[in-house]
């Protein structure tokens, strides 16, 4: 009888109930939250779901993201491993590189002053790095924190990376992808409070077509310019390059299948749980990483009125011709933000088509927030 209470007992003391805390069962709560937006509301579920799970995980058995040197065997966590490509920026890349291969570069291609409105978005970052200094953050962790602001969640690991913020790259990482999933949500009041309703139902021009010969040589253009100029992008931009020249090329057909399905979906799998894995408890519920996802949220909401504020001066300029909202697009999210553009304009003319000409800001927003993360490096010597 006694060995049976032994053994029961033993067992009790290794459930998680008798070893979580408060703050775990708080983001316990947090990561079921994440999963109902992405499965019953449909909030970017590729980015939630993975990291959602990966929150559950971490904080019921903490242990899934140990390093080696953390456990009794030597041998670290499942998602340890997994956590190392983000670190080491080989995940970030080859996000990249799937989106390169998914996206066409053609609206941007057509409508060169997108180039602008994508930059004007960028806004936000560098108005967050002051702000983040003011709170208190040193300059590289400062410059980390800011990228947040691009919602480009790839850029903002692979930044927290290169300046040796590892121990921030968590909540930096979480702060980005949840807002890249939360777009719908925190975009259109920003975007309804600084436009008005003639300037959203502002019909633009059908775009001209781009030839095949303009898509193959874009890529490989833009990769000498900016990499010549800022040479620490080259993973970023070059693999985003790569991905295009696979789809525009039309000779590596296999490539590009591959790049844009089957191993774009294994890395968001990877980086997914082992972003979420990086909140546990412990890590994450403390004051640094509440300034963070409050200065995400500012340099995105900052980011996107600056796109929309400079479409309404385009707007002026070409005498209606541009419809503001295709600004908010620049904040690189891709593609959810070109479609809040097109949602919210649709709201007020159903037959309105903004998609296709808020792509050109976004794939200009995904090029212009490398750009930023470039700067700081070359700010900082990396």
């Amino acid at each position: 009888m006694s060995y049976i209470l032994d053994t029961m007992g033993n067992l009790l003391h290794q459930t998680a109930f008798l070893n979580l805390t408060w703050g775990n069962y708080l983001m316990i709560a947090v990561a079921c939250i994440f999963l109902y937006l992405a499965i019953a509301r449909g909030y970017e579920p590729l980015l939630l779901v993975p990291i959602a799970f990966g929150m559950l995980l971490v904080n019921i058995y903490p242990d899934i993201i140990a390093s080696p040197e953390e456990t009794s065997n030597g041998i670290g966590g499942l998602l340890h491993y997994f956590y190392l490509m983000d670190e080491w920026s080989i995940l970030p890349s080859l996000i990249f590189l799937g989106v390169g291969a998914m996206t066409d570069f053609g609206p941007l291609i057509a409508n060169p002053i997108s180039f602008l409105l994508g930059a004007a978005a960028q806004f936000g970052i560098f108005g967050a790095y002051l702000l983040a200094i003011l709170m208190g953050f040193n300059d590289k962790a400062a410059a980390a924190v800011s990228i947040i602001g691009g919602a480009d969640g790839p850029t903002s690991i692979f930044l927290a990376g290169k300046l040796a913020q590892t121990g921030l790259m968590g909540p930096i990482a979480v702060a980005a992808y949840s807002y890249m999933a939360l777009v719908p949500i925190i975009q259109p009041p920003v975007m309804k409070l600084l436009t008005t309703k003639k300037e959203r139902a502002i019909v633009m021009e059908n775009l001209r077509p781009v030839s095949k010969l303009e898509k193959i040589l874009f890529p490989i253009v833009v990769t000498i310019v900016v990499c010549m100029i800022l040479p620490t992008t080259a993973p970023l931009v070059g693999m985003l390059m790569l991905g295009n020249l696979f789809r525009e090329s039309g000779v590596v057909r296999q490539l590009q299948d591959t790049a844009s399905n089957a191993l774009m979906y294994i890395v968001v799998i990877l980086l997914g749980t082992s972003v979420g894995a990086t909140t546990s408890a412990e890590a994450f519920l403390n004051i640094s990483t509440i300034k963070i996802v409050i200065l995400g949220l500012v340099a995105f909401v900052f980011g996107t009125a600056a796109g929309v504020l400079f479409g309404k001066i385009l707007c002026v300029l070409t005498k209606g011709k541009i419809n503001p909202l295709i600004g908010s697009a620049g904040v690189s999210a891709v593609p959810m933000a070109a479609r809040v553009s097109q949602k919210v304009g649709a709201e007020e003319d159903p037959t309105n088509f903004l998609l296709m000409h808020a792509m050109g800001p976004n794939v200009a927003g995904v090029i212009g927030t490398a750009v930023a993360a470039g700067i700081f490096m070359a700010i900082f010597g990396i």
